[in-house]
């Protein structure tokens, strides 16, 4: 489907992620009407050429898609089960559900979604602000075909899309990736510390796990750019890599998978988050174990 000026996207959430991917959705040629609780926010949008509104249900109404990016299940039921945000949408609206969600409670809400006509998918995305900005993301999609190829073109702007099963499968995949790429970014800060206090260089290090089986995207991405400079700015919060590891464990543990790593990787995560600034950056665990000062940064 061709965007065209009847093709509208009501887009909820125009946080450090929502910014950018609204962008490139107005970049590409899609009527964006945006909401988010920030004034900033909805003033930055409007200067790149969105619509702003002054509350989510005057964002999705008469739009042929919904875009939800938001913090967590609990920010999406409040969105999403207000009556009048139900009743402004048109039964013709997709609902994309682009946060990091718990993955029953997305099956839940499509299916109280699907009982009033409307139908949702959800599609949360990998690869930060920078792969927002860049049009770069892994888009990891769980719907029914119909419904996901209904929304292809608006997903499309965002990266490369993954259809991963029904619905919450985004969800799910997301969550175990966080999972995955916290536990390599913790292990990681803890071989990079214990090189340095051993008189390795840094950069040396990175150099020769990139070359080898230690490579990951932590020594490729996470140490040179955000870590070992000391920016820490990666636009993604340490407590919501924390919130989406939990997810991934209870993930297995209903489904009686072992996850004794993952359980200890939560542990170590959760005291970071209790140690460290509301606000810190996810690449901030290496703060947390003193890399910044072993490399003698300031």
């Amino acid at each position: 489907m061709t965007p065209s000026s009847t093709r509208r996207v009501g887009f909820v959430g125009l946080g450090a992620m929502g910014t950018p991917m609204s962008q490139r959705l107005l970049a590409a040629g899609f009527e964006v009407v945006g909401f988010d609780l920030s004034d900033a926010a909805r003033a930055q949008f409007a200067d790149a050429g969105g619509q702003a509104v002054d509350s989510a249900t005057r964002a999705v109404n008469a739009v042929d898609v919904v875009i939800l990016m938001l913090p967590d299940s609990n920010v999406v039921e409040a969105v999403v089960r207000d009556p009048a945000f139900l009743e402004s949408l048109q039964t013709s609206t997709v609902v994309i559900d682009m946060s990091s969600s718990e993955p029953l409670r997305t099956r839940e809400l499509a299916a109280y979604l699907g009982a009033h006509g409307v139908r949702m998918i959800d599609a949360p995305v990998s690869g930060g602000v920078v792969g927002a900005q860049k049009g770069r993301l892994t888009v990891m999609v769980g719907g029914e075909p119909d419904d996901v190829a209904a929304v292809k073109d608006v997903l499309d702007v965002f990266g490369r899309v993954v259809g991963v099963g029904p619905v919450g499968s985004g969800h799910a995949i997301k969550a175990l990736n966080n999972l995955l790429s916290a536990t390599h970014l913790l292990a990681t800060c803890e071989a990079m510390l214990a090189g340095q206090q051993f008189g390795l260089d840094p950069e040396v290090m990175l150099s020769v796990f990139n070359s080898s089986s230690g490579r990951s995207g932590s020594t490729e991405t996470k140490l040179p750019n955000f870590v070992l400079p000391g920016t820490f700015n990666s636009g993604f919060g340490l407590r919501l890599m924390l919130k989406d590891m939990k997810i991934a464990v209870q993930l297995a543990d209903q489904g009686g998978a072992p996850c004794d790593l993952g359980k200890e990787a939560v542990a170590l995560w959760s005291q970071a988050a209790e140690e460290l600034d509301a606000r810190a950056d996810h690449t901030e665990i290496a703060r947390w174990l003193k890399i910044v000062e072993a490399n003698g940064a300031p």
